[in-house]
């Protein structure tokens, strides 16, 4: 490989201004929480009694920085995401320790959803690196499709354990390969691939790997160094202005000429908002015109997505929590619609399986709604990445389902936009959440 295809990103100031999200995932016991470990150990990132409370007979055991759950040191896995923080001179991270097990998916789901990077860590020593047609395991294939599918922008494979096999060089070779030949198949774009140690540090922090500027044959940066040069999530502005209603606050004296009248406080998902628009009120349809937008601290300031904001409207119409503020329909900007039926894809992580016919509760921003599961049309065989016929959808898999809903949502493919494209399923019942849904 060229080492143009061991990192595709391009770096500018921009990126480097904003703190960097992303997460770990891959299979079980591939040193997700140890490489963790290893960067916030090698940036200086851990207090020295911290530090020496995870020294295991005169041995640093770098998983358990992440690992603070009694069960998670027990057991020796993670079960929850762990989220750390850290910098270096050129950037900020915060990064998510998502599981690995497959019980755990809805954990490793919640932190990538999220996420502007995915590193996903493959182990060598559980792989015959030998063979050049080696396959991989299910499980890295799995949080490959799932990062995939919920539109993580940057996705890094990182091949660990090396310092563990014969041959370093033919054991990355052949990996690189089948995780290219699976990444062609399953259209994701990669955007770095790099041998690591994240026990013995090579390559993961510095470039210089036991004394050799080259290892396993591989020239290019280090992880850290691709890390700093990242971009990060680009707010949606270029979708039309839609804002989900999370508190209604009744005016007060707060030294802001309102009118009298109510402010409408949430975060701008798509778009961008400024007085003297005029904005429809989801579901009843009214109409008004933006006379204000408030900052934070109240003070007026024009709003684009990612930003919190509080909106007065020029005259009273009946809006509640849940409701959306949208743009009036607009031909060169994607604007939602309102939909009662939805064909989806799910990654399913209740441990009862998805049957057509039951129904569930749905958290679309901040709105509720009762759906039922009309029809699974396929389930995808994570190994083969076919399409496969399914009536139900089991623990932990992915596939097209058709929803109706009891009441409309205005929605947007998650293609275009990961948050209103983006649907959460929550068992009637028992209140767990049941599944991640992206609008097809």
């Amino acid at each position: 490989m060229s080492n143009d295809k061991h990192f595709s990103a391009k770096s500018s100031e921009s990126n480097t201004q904003t703190a960097l999200r992303f997460i770990t995932c891959g299979s079980v016991d591939d040193g997700k929480s140890t490489l963790i470990g290893r960067l916030l150990v090698d940036t200086k990132a851990v207090l020295q009694d911290h530090l020496a409370g995870v020294q295991r007979s005169g041995e640093t055991d770098l998983a358990l920085l992440t690992d603070g759950l009694s069960a998670e040191r027990e057991q020796g896995i993670t079960i929850d995401v762990a989220y750390r923080y850290f910098n270096t001179e050129a950037r900020k991270f915060i990064i998510g320790d998502a599981p690995g097990h497959e019980q755990y998916t809805r954990n490793m789901v919640t932190a990538a959803s999220s996420a502007d990077a995915a590193v996903v860590l493959v182990d060598a020593i559980k792989l015959d690196w030998a063979n050049p047609d080696l396959q991989l395991l299910p499980q890295t294939r799995r949080h490959s499709l799932l990062v995939n599918l919920l539109r993580v922008p940057s996705i890094v494979f990182a091949i660990n354990k090396l310092d563990a096999v014969a041959d370093a060089a033919v054991a990355y070779k052949n990996i690189a390969g089948a995780l290219e030949k699976f990444a062609k198949e399953a259209n994701i774009q990669v955007t770095a691939m790099v041998p690591v140690s994240a026990l013995k540090g090579w390559n993961v922090v510095d470039k210089e790997n036991h004394g050799q500027s080259s290892w396993c044959g591989y020239t290019g940066p280090s992880l850290l160094s691709i890390l700093e040069d990242l971009p990060a999530t680009p707010a949606e502005t270029e979708v039309a202005f839609s804002f989900p209603v999370q508190w209604v606050e009744k005016f007060h004296d707060s030294g802001v000429t309102t009118q009298g009248r109510r402010v409408f406080w949430g975060r701008v998902a798509t778009g961008s908002i400024e007085p003297g628009q005029t904005v429809k009120v989801f579901p009843s349809g009214q109409t008004a015109v933006v006379s204000q937008v408030l900052s934070a601290t109240r003070q007026p300031q024009n709003k684009a997505a990612g930003h919190s904001a509080g909106i007065v409207l020029d005259r009273e119409v009946d809006v509640s929590r849940g409701d959306w503020l949208l743009a009036e329909k607009s031909a060169s900007l994607g604007s939602p619609e309102s939909q009662r039926t939805l064909s989806t894809t799910i990654a399913w992580m209740d441990d009862e399986p998805l049957v057509a016919g039951r129904l569930y509760w749905a958290l679309h921003g901040h709105r509720w709604v009762k759906v039922k599961v009309q029809r699974v049309v396929h389930r995808l065989n994570v190994n083969t990445l076919a399409e496969e016929e399914a009536t139900e959808l089991a623990p932990n898999a992915i596939g097209h389902v058709t929803l109706a809903l009891q009441e409309p949502l205005v929605t947007l493919p998650f293609a275009q936009s990961r948050i209103l494209g983006a649907l959460v399923l929550v068992d009637t019942a028992s209140h767990k959440t049941s599944g991640a849904v992206l609008v097809n």
